[in-house]
């Protein structure tokens, strides 16, 4: 390191990170001189980013027509063809430049009425690997034939463009992220793929009601296989065409901002489908177009193609991407899926046990590169967006901004949280629970890491896994949810539910997430068409029915939802940090913590309910419950007095001095929120 040079906050501030000092200089170097290399051309790395401005169809309004351009640097010959030339493969050449950049143009003169709104074509390449007809990487349009199933690119040139006037929505002004998780394609209840139009119209509302205020979008890039979730993206600049169009998209974006939801991208930079026919790889007809050569260029796990984040094209490619999602569609932040693959070349399947883990050569220092910039790039264009990595192995710095050492990202996503309750769930029965265990790992974040917390997402309600509420009642839940039934398993499974979710927002983080649905303890799983299901749709859909109905026990799952929301909303429990915690009775499995003027009460025993149980508080006065996962208006007892008062009284400590007590009717398997009255 050079002498008299001023240690990297980061550093500073973190004591554990000082035997790693030079690695984190050298980490940020290299960050600084990718940034020192786009300014010298550039007068931002915004201004930078602008590929999806140069690449693919552009209008020159100079010489009055259209140029088609594609990054194709190993190809031999490149052609494009469509219904505008009758699909002749071979008429329209592109011209290569010394950056192997393919172009043709085409005047308006010509092609005005053959080259029209909605035209298919596709690029015809000669490479390496042979001839073989592609769909270019900067295509904003897919279409899928509905008899062949073949994909094919689209000319999209709308009459007029789409009308974002008044559209001034600032996610800032939300306060703390409370996002719901979705997707567009399954979110309607009939059986079939959902369209951009119905989420609008049908599902924003209940996102609205439900008290939420951000969205977070799965899937929107195009991608073959339907069943892959969208994460095996194959036009990045394309918005999947299964759920209407990008005009519809947009309308979707600006209904939620009128309605104050911002909307957030699930964005998957961590890999690409491996597919020739739909995707990128091989485009130009090597093995090391957008990745690295060989089995470097592998994701084994995923079954699919990683990126060559050192590959100044790639980088440029990707950084286009962001800011094309966030000029053209004004999404508010992303969601970066997968970071933990991106980061180390092992994909992340090792034990992160030493700090060097985070250091050695298992990391991959360009993808953490190009992270940092991505997240430049999203603060520096849009300052008001937000960025949540995916990251289980907690790589140092996430959360810390670049100008500091760091790599940027607003947010981490808490993913031990999920993995402890399916473990304590699975595993321990529930008079084992430990409770300090507990708290250790709903409360185990760095003060400077925003996290955001949940209980479980999409990954827990996949085939193979299950939703808390189906592992909880499994089977129980398809005969004994309506509300005459008696069911020991169905009233555990409800108590637990609500409790869990209550800690998780509680305690977890400075954000909040749920998958659609499950905070009213949607049953089963989530199965998306296949062969082995005989290509069903019956689980690929949201039952919203299931909770409106009126003699369901979901309703009940649903309100209690909506009322935590509300009341973490009205007395700011995200903002205010960690929790205070004031008891923990080991015996009786009671945790008893506080934020602000809000005294929380879990007792998580099976049967141990204890009238006059004593517990400190941090303030004197009167405390009355204002929540309890017991209400009856939530499906529960309501065994303690909901409209009953509190009063403090004093104790005399072992030192002496007077310290606040408060009584209260400590019920089994029930949390309960308290308010202390000024």
């Amino acid at each position: 390191m050079e002498k008299n040079r001023p240690t990297l906050p980061i550093v500073a501030q973190d004591e554990w990170l000082q035997p790693v000092e030079a690695e984190i200089v050298a980490r940020h170097d290299r960050y600084e001189s990718k940034m020192a290399e786009i300014l010298a051309s550039n007068a931002s790395i915004s201004d930078y980013a602008n590929g999806y401005r140069y690449f693919g169809w552009q209008w020159d309004e100079t010489l009055d027509g259209w140029w088609l351009r594609e990054w194709l640097p190993g190809a031999e010959d490149v052609y494009v063809f469509g219904d505008f030339n009758n699909w002749q493969r071979t008429e329209i050449r592109l011209k290569r430049d010394a950056a192997g950049v393919w172009s043709a143009f085409f005047p308006a003169a010509m092609y005005r009425d053959r080259l029209r709104h909605g035209s298919l074509y596709k690029i015809h390449v000669h490479g390496p690997n042979g001839w073989h007809d592609r769909i270019p990487a900067y295509a904003t349009r897919v279409v899928q034939d509905e008899t062949t199933k073949n994909y094919t690119a689209q000319f999209w040139n709308p009459a007029e463009p789409f009308d974002w006037r008044g559209d001034d929505f600032d996610i800032r002004r939300n306060g703390p992220l409370l996002i719901y998780e979705a997707h567009v394609g399954m979110a309607q209840e009939r059986e079939g793929v959902g369209t951009y139009t119905e989420f609008t119209e049908k599902i924003l509302p209940i996102v609205k009601r439900a008290g939420y205020n951000a969205i977070q979008l799965m899937a929107i890039a195009e991608h073959p296989y339907y069943g892959s979730f969208g994460y095996h993206v194959s036009s990045f600049f394309a918005p999947t065409s299964r759920c209407g169009t990008p005009e519809e998209l947009k309308e979707l974006v600006r209904r939620a901002h009128e309605m104050g939801i911002a909307v957030i991208m699930d964005l998957v930079h961590a890999h690409y489908v491996k597919n020739l026919n739909e995707g990128i790889n091989e485009l130009d007809g090597t093995d090391h177009h957008y990745s690295l050569p060989g089995a470097a260029g592998d994701q084994p796990y995923w079954d699919s193609k990683i990126f060559d984040y050192g590959k100044r094209e790639v980088q440029h490619f990707l950084l286009s991407n962001i800011k094309y999602w966030l000029d053209e569609f004004r999404f508010d932040g992303f969601r970066f899926d997968g970071v933990t693959s991106m980061i180390y070349h092992h994909h992340g399947y090792t034990e992160f046990d030493s700090r060097e883990k985070f250091f050695d050569e298992g990391v991959n220092t360009d993808a953490l590169c190009y992270l940092t910039l991505a997240n430049r790039l999203v603060h520096e264009f849009h300052p008001g967006a937000v960025t949540i990595a995916e990251d289980v192995s907690g790589m140092p710095g996430m959360c810390i901004p670049s100008e500091e050492g760091g790599i940027g990202f607003d947010y981490r996503l808490g993913m031990a949280i999920p993995d402890f309750w399916i473990k304590l769930l699975k595993e321990v029965p529930d008079e084992e629970w430990n409770i300090w265990e507990m708290w250790s790992v709903l409360t185990n974040r760095l003060p400077a890491v925003k996290t955001v917390a949940y209980a479980e997402s999409h990954d827990q309600a996949l085939v193979g896994d299950k939703t808390i509420a189906f592992r909880l009642m499994d089977k129980e839940m398809y005969f004994n949810m309506d509300r005459a039934s008696q069911s020991l398993v169905i009233e555990r499974g409800m108590a637990l539910h609500k409790m869990i979710r209550l800690m998780t927002i509680a305690t977890g983080g400075q954000a909040y997430l749920n998958f659609m649905g499950n905070e009213f303890g949607h049953p089963e799983w989530i199965d998306f068409p296949r062969e082995g299901n005989g290509w069903s749709y019956a689980h690929a859909r949201r039952q919203w029915s299931l909770a409106r109905n009126g003699y369901l026990r979901y309703q009940w799952l649903g309100d209690f939802d909506r009322a935590m929301i509300r009341l973490i909303k009205k007395y700011k429990v995200l903002e205010d940090g960690y929790a205070w915690n004031l008891q923990m009775d080991e015996q009786n499995k009671t945790m008893v913590f506080v934020h602000g003027r809000l005294l929380f009460v879990f007792n998580w025993h099976p049967t141990a309910s204890i009238p006059d149980y004593e517990l400190p508080v941090r303030l004197p006065g009167k405390y009355v419950p204002v929540l309890s996962t017991d209400e009856k208006r939530f499906g529960g007892q309501e065994t303690a007095d909901m409209q009953g008062e509190h009063f403090t009284f004093d104790v005399e400590g072992e030192d002496g001095k007077r310290y606040p007590r408060l009584k209260i009717y400590n019920v089994a398997r029930t949390a309960t929120v308290f308010l202390r009255k000024r």
